[in-house]
């Protein structure tokens, strides 16, 4: 046996590379061994863990009411895997097997939610951003709540459900199972025993978040920029019947128990963006000059209840109820180059965050011309900034996107747009992009860390002195503010199409604002739960602010927007 070991140490003191190379080769295939033993042979709570979390993770999307039925099957297998105490209801067994529940109608319980609040103060009731209404029944195949839904089995909360629910337009948030939101226009489903919503928030074990086939239901307190939604229809108002209804809205039909989803059905057949209801009529058109949707009712002269709807409104002969549908208005669609090189530069100049690229979207939907860049961004090109491929002197674009201040890279440019938003906003929103991407959020750990605080020190004196930089060495300076755009997007972009020089098309704004938000817009899904900004750092933004308030009134133009300050 000795002389055989002696035979093989003395072939590898002769090659010693093929002993490591074996060496490797033994260390390799004992750690697949390991890996293949972790992934297949260990069903302990580690593995389950593992998974546990992946689920979550995967779900921690928003998803339409068709795809709910994915919800439940998540949990019916995260169900699975507990010991043996069961909580799930016995509908879990038949949502596992028909995968999918069908959404049927029911009566409207709004109403009923008095008897639900006996028992609780006023403390428990309103926050200010929502109003407890009461635990209801929720099924798979008639939910209470109909609008979109949301699961996080890891972090979920009250405040994070209301507030994803309030930016969509809806009426009323709900969670379910700890872990699920729901939202909705109605309550179609009637009160539950307040102690059947009896389990704790995943992210939140202080609060209540419903129960198995339970939901824990509050009213929100809407923004008057919030869109109302009914199922994949915006809802736009009330408003007064045009002058020439048949020039204005040139489809119409008369529809039998009239719902809104019938007229809304039918105008999606017709490839139009607007559903109109009025009585038992149904309009289909788009936004004009006619009929802009700009001069907006009060909703209480629209109340006429639909024949095949008891818990809607119909409007009537004078005044009509307005759906916008998923139908794309393509009137403002069509964008390419210029048709002749200028040689005038326009600049289109903000601090990073101020809203730029949401700018070029309008601008391009407004004008039908691509927008350029100082830089190049890869995801802008990909998601139809054509331009941004283009040399910013070029020619080719109608105006060109710059983040730069200094007085040689400013005065390159002939004209400028300066856009400006409110710095808390504005910084947040670059943090969000700088650590997340276009549309993306920074982590809790960036938020909390150290980064937070660098990032304030560093880029606030800067959105003062980008502003300054450019009212001092800018030639031609035309200022929009990111907020009065927002609030006012039809006479701020036509002001900015007109400073282009180019000729307005009402038109055009009025496609443009059907489809105002693109592709980079955030969903507010992570939107931060608490103030990021310390004292000191608002004392320093506040001064800086004052600083750029003086200096846009010092060139007799209007200060910064009320919502900047307290000053």
């Amino acid at each position: 046996m000795a002389k055989p070991l002696l035979k093989i140490q003395r072939y590898f003191r002769r090659k010693p590379v093929r002993f490591f190379t074996l060496i490797l080769l033994y260390l390799t295939a004992g750690s697949l061994v390991f890996l293949h033993s972790g992934f297949v042979g260990d069903n302990g709570p580690g593995a389950r863990g593992g998974r546990d979390s992946l689920i979550a993770s995967e779900m921690g999307s928003w998803a339409s009411s068709d795809t709910r039925g994915l919800g439940i099957m998540s949990r019916v297998f995260k169900e699975k895997r507990r010991s043996g105490r069961r909580f799930g209801p016995p509908w879990m067994r038949k949502a596992r097997k028909e995968g999918q529940g069908v959404a049927g109608r029911g009566g409207d319980y709004t109403s009923n939610w008095n008897r639900a609040l006996k028992g609780r103060n006023a403390k428990d009731l309103d926050d200010g951003r929502a109003k407890y209404i009461g635990c209801y029944i929720d099924d798979t195949q008639k939910r209470a709540l109909r609008g979109v839904s949301f699961f996080d089995y890891k972090k979920m909360t009250v405040f994070r459900c209301q507030d994803n629910c309030a930016e969509r337009g809806y009426m009323y948030a709900g969670l379910e199972f700890g872990a699920e939101c729901y939202c909705g226009h109605k309550i179609q489903a009637p009160n539950a025993s307040e102690s059947e919503c009896n389990m704790d928030c995943k992210g939140e074990k202080t609060n209540v978040c419903g129960g198995p086939n339970r939901l824990s239901i509050y009213r929100l307190e809407l923004s008057q920029e919030s869109a109302r939604r009914y199922g994949s229809a915006i809802f736009k108002g009330c408003f007064h019947r045009p002058d020439n209804v048949t020039l204005a809205l040139p489809i119409s039909a008369v529809i039998q128990n009239m719902s809104v989803d019938k007229c809304v059905d039918m105008c999606t057949e017709r490839e139009k963006s607007l559903a109109v209801l009025a009585g038992d009529l149904c309009y289909c058109g788009f936004p004009t000059p006619l009929f802009s949707l700009h001069e907006l009712e009060d909703e209480g002269m629209c109340l006429n209840r639909c024949q095949g709807e008891e818990f809607e409104s119909c409007g009537n002969d004078k005044y009509f109820v307005v759906y916008q549908t998923q139908v794309q208005d393509n009137r403002c669609m069509d964008r390419h180059f210029l048709p002749t090189r200028t040689k005038q530069l326009v600049a289109l100049a903000s601090f990073p965050g101020a809203g730029n690229t949401w700018a070029r979207h309008l601008i391009e939907l407004a004008t039908g011309f691509y927008t350029g860049s100082y830089y190049f961004d890869g995801s802008l090109y990909n998601k139809g900034f054509k331009g941004e491929r283009d040399h910013w002197r070029s020619g080719r674009t109608i105006c060109i996107k710059t983040h730069e201040s200094g007085k040689k890279e400013i005065e390159a440019f002939d004209s400028s747009i300066l856009m400006i938003r409110n710095p808390y906003k504005a910084l947040m929103a670059e943090f969000n992009r700088k650590y997340g991407g276009h549309i993306g959020f920074a982590s809790q750990a960036h938020w909390r860390g150290k980064e937070w605080p660098e990032f304030v020190k560093n880029y606030a004196p800067w959105w003062a002195s980008h502003t300054l930089d450019w009212l001092h060495y800018g030639k031609n300076v035309h200022v929009v503010h990111f907020e009065d755009l927002k609030r006012d997007l039809f006479s701020q972009l036509k002001g900015m199409v007109q400073f282009l020089g180019l000729k307005v098309s009402e038109d055009r704004l009025l496609c443009v604002e059907g489809q105002k938000d693109g592709n980079f817009k955030r969903s507010g899904l992570r939107k931060l739960e608490y103030d990021p900004y310390t004292p000191v750092m608002r004392s320093n933004i506040n001064e800086l602010i004052r600083t750029v308030d003086a200096a846009l009134k010092k060139r007799n133009m209007s200060g910064v927007p009320e919502d900047y300050m307290p000053r």
